[in-house]
């Protein structure tokens, strides 16, 4: 048994392993070797298989991996090469291989960043196996058993060969490596960018294993394109010049259909996936790379000319391996080529986003906003005394003070007894309604509280001539407070709840019901009734308040409001924050002017910027946190 550290600085193993902690990279690694392997034989005129067959275990504490095909196979003396070599001696840099995976330093990483290994290969009837491991004190070494033997059938039927192939195996014992499950797994190999090429021309299947015996097969994975349209292509040729010679590329650009597309990560199905020879260099849009209007769009661009100059020694992609490197002139001049022919369609996406006239947002978003708004509703009668006009009562002419308010309860304030049954009463004026209101009720009340009836909403035609609603109340606990509010159309009510072991257990008289001198503080006239997205035919307002709609109107001509409007129309769900300061904004400008006009100082700046800051100061991160914990 010949053990020997591996000859490359072990420096550049840690560091590139530690780049592999990841089942995905590394099996990426391991079948791009396999289509390599087969793409040789092709070459050669031989039929193949085209099989790669991967083997997963998963335990609790580590997994078993194992990447099979039938191949070219090697010889005992390849197998100890492969462990040597790195970018300077692999294949794509002597204009002999495909230029895939790292580079000629990808396999011996792949098993040291997962934990260890061995490699198991039958080339021209002889069998080699040799296992990578770390000493004790860290080093990388590996077993070469001694050479090579005559293959025996038991190594063919347990490798799964015919005539020639290798098998990959990788026991995961890092403890920083994801022990993904098998369904994952066989996610992340038919979404990966860098494997969407192989899964066309080859069988790639995986096996899941359980104490050592096969349970579940995927069957042929495959990446499913989403429901599109062709906007270019397929394979629409270009071409670019660079230092006066032209190199052409092919280019096919498409637009997802109701899908949603994953804009970034090896799973990214959002960009133009790079392919060259074949390898897969990059996924991205270049010069409208996380430009508004990409959303949607995907494709590929083929370019035989960026892994030969890659092979020439140029620095088309970095060491790192993490996409085109676009500092490099010949990249350049392939980028500003590829933006060029997409150029019209991004602009025309882009286009279709400046005449939105609508845009959604999800239910939970929606939800957020419905209920800022009503606490600003209230903020804006209870803690600023801001009553605003009915509607009705700007043509009629109608003294205030003389109309009954449209809903109230009774009292504001219901101080009662503990244990003690006691009725709350709402008084409504049917008068002021169209009949085709809704009721609808919020009740923010502790568990020991009981309430009878408890609707949620009642249509205000349903009530017919009545005039009051009453629920029947039993607190349990003292020093418990409750509140129930009441909103139909624009007009809004409110009352608190506290029950108290003193509180007097007598029936209480009801108020009168017509509106009295001075301003109440439990009922009134809802200043921000919703909100809308809107193109407002400007770029200037992003957001601004209608007081004949007594609404928010989210403008989607905004260039900044654009950013988070996908193709569809829909506000993005993580762009909320956004929201929050554009709502800050409005409601804090529209209270403030209330404010000042109360106060006599309609037209003086300086009172406005006091008022307005003192509203963001009281709402600001009310606000905002409505936007994240609701």
């Amino acid at each position: 048994m010949a053990i020997s550290a591996i000859p490359v600085d072990q420096r550049v193993i840690d560091i590139d392993s530690r780049r592999f902690a990841s089942v995905e990279k590394a099996l990426v690694e391991l079948i791009t070797n396999s289509d390599d392997s087969y793409a040789r034989l092709e070459q050669t005129g031989t039929r193949v298989s085209g099989r790669i067959r991967i083997q997963y275990e998963r335990h609790q504490a580590g997994a078993f991996l194992a990447v099979a095909d039938q191949a070219e196979g090697m010889s005992f003396k390849q197998a100890c090469f492969i462990l040597t070599y790195g970018g300077a001696h692999s294949p794509l840099a002597r204009g002999d291989g495909g230029g895939r995976g790292y580079f000629g330093r990808g396999l011996k990483q792949a098993i040291y960043g997962l934990g260890y290994g061995w490699i198991e290969t039958i080339h021209a009837g002889r069998f080699s196996r040799i296992e990578l491991f770390r000493s004790e004190n860290g080093g990388y070494l590996y077993d070469d058993g001694d050479g090579d033997r005559p293959a025996e059938a038991r190594d063919y039927e347990r490798l799964d060969i015919t005539d020639s192939g290798t098998r990959v195996a990788i026991v995961i014992e890092n403890t920083l490596v994801n022990i993904s499950r098998y369904r994952s797994v066989v996610q992340a190999v038919a979404n990966n960018i860098y494997l969407r090429d192989v899964q066309a021309r080859r069988e790639l299947e995986l096996v899941k294993v359980q104490q050592g015996r096969e349970v579940e097969r995927s069957g042929q994975v495959h990446y499913e394109e989403p429901p599109a349209n062709l906007l270019l292509g397929p394979d629409q040729e270009g071409r670019f010049i660079y230092e006066q010679k032209e190199y052409p590329f092919t280019l096919t650009l498409k637009r997802a259909l109701n899908v949603e597309l994953t804009p970034r990560g090896d799973e990214r199905t959002n960009g133009l996936v790079v392919l060259s020879g074949m390898a897969v260099l990059d996924c991205q849009l270049f010069e409208y790379e996380n430009q508004v209007g990409t959303e949607y769009l995907f494709g590929t661009v083929h370019c035989p000319a960026l892994i030969e100059k890659l092979g020439q020694g140029a620095a088309i992609i970095s060491d790192e391996r993490e996409g085109l490197n676009h500092k490099e002139p010949f990249v350049a001049a392939f980028s500003q080529a590829v933006s060029s022919m997409i150029a019209p369609c991004v602009q025309a996406e882009q286009e279709k986003l400046k005449h939105l006239e609508r845009a959604t947002t999800s239910d939970r978003t929606t939800h957020m906003i419905e209920h800022l708004l009503q606490r600003m509703n209230r903020a804006a009668i209870q803690d600023l005394g801001i009553i605003l006009t009915p509607p009705d009562l700007k043509t009629t002419g109608v003294e205030e003070v003389e109309r009954p308010a449209a809903l109230r309860f009774t009292t504001p304030f219901y101080y009662r007894k503990l244990n003690h049954p006691f009725h709350v009463t709402l008084l409504i004026d049917p008068g002021q309604f169209t009949g085709d209101e809704v009721l609808s009720f919020n009740y923010a009340l502790p568990d020991s509280m009981r309430i009878e009836p408890a609707p949620l909403s009642i249509p205000l035609h349903d009530l017919k001539d009545r005039e009051r609603l009453e629920w029947t109340i039993v607190g349990d606990a003292a020093g418990d407070r409750g509140e129930i509010t009441v909103r139909a159309g624009t007009y809004w009510a409110w009352c608190e709840l506290v029950v108290a072991e003193h509180a007097s257990g007598h029936a209480h008289g009801t108020a009168g019901h017509v509106v009295k001198k001075g301003l109440p503080r439990d009922h009134g006239v809802a200043m921000f009734l919703g909100y809308e997205f809107r193109n407002l035919n400007n770029e200037l307002d992003r957001a601004v308040y209608s007081p004949e709609e007594r609404k928010i109107l989210i403008n989607t001509g905004a260039p900044t409001v654009q950013l988070y409007v996908d193709g569809r129309g829909h506000f993005r769900d993580s762009a909320r924050l956004l929201l929050a300061e554009l709502f800050m904004d409005v409601i804090s400008d529209e209270l403030a002017r209330w404010s000042v006009e109360k106060s006599g100082h309609k037209a003086d700046s300086k009172a406005f910027h006091a008022a307005k800051l003192d509203i963001i100061r009281r709402y600001g991160s009310e606000i905002h946190l409505s936007f994240l914990n609701t």
